[in-house]
Parts: C-alpha cells; structure tokens; sequence
C-alpha cells in the first residue's frame, strides 16, 4: 500500500476500529468505521485521499501516539 502519508492500517471487525499509522510515527483509532468503508479505503488509489473524504469528521477518533 504505497501512499505518501500512510505506513499501513489495520481493522478490527469486531469492534469496527480501523487503525491508521501514519509516516509521521502518529497512530489514530477511527471508531464505528462500518467494513465496506474500510475495504474501499483499502482498495482506493489514494489512501491519503480517501481517509480525508471520508473518515476524517465523519467518524470519532481517538488518538493513540
């Protein structure tokens, strides 16, 4: 998953967390993230993007480092 912000990010179905660890060392916690928003994410072209569209103020975060 190449993109110019995002190290890599991960999701927890169960408690529907996706997880964004970014190149700047920060990781944040989006909550209540439905699944199919995360497969998009995934398959989107730009992670940057995509998480700028549509997670950032539209889901509650909490910020882990």
């Amino acid at each position: 998953m190449p993109s110019s912000v995002i190290s890599y990010m991960t999701y927890d179905r169960e408690a529907q967390r996706l997880r964004v660890h970014f190149l700047s060392g920060a990781i944040y916690d989006y909550i209540d993230v439905p699944e199919e928003v995360y497969l998009q994410m995934k398959s989107a072209k730009s992670k940057g993007i995509f998480l700028n569209k549509r997670i950032k103020g539209k889901y509650s975060f909490d910020k882990i480092n």
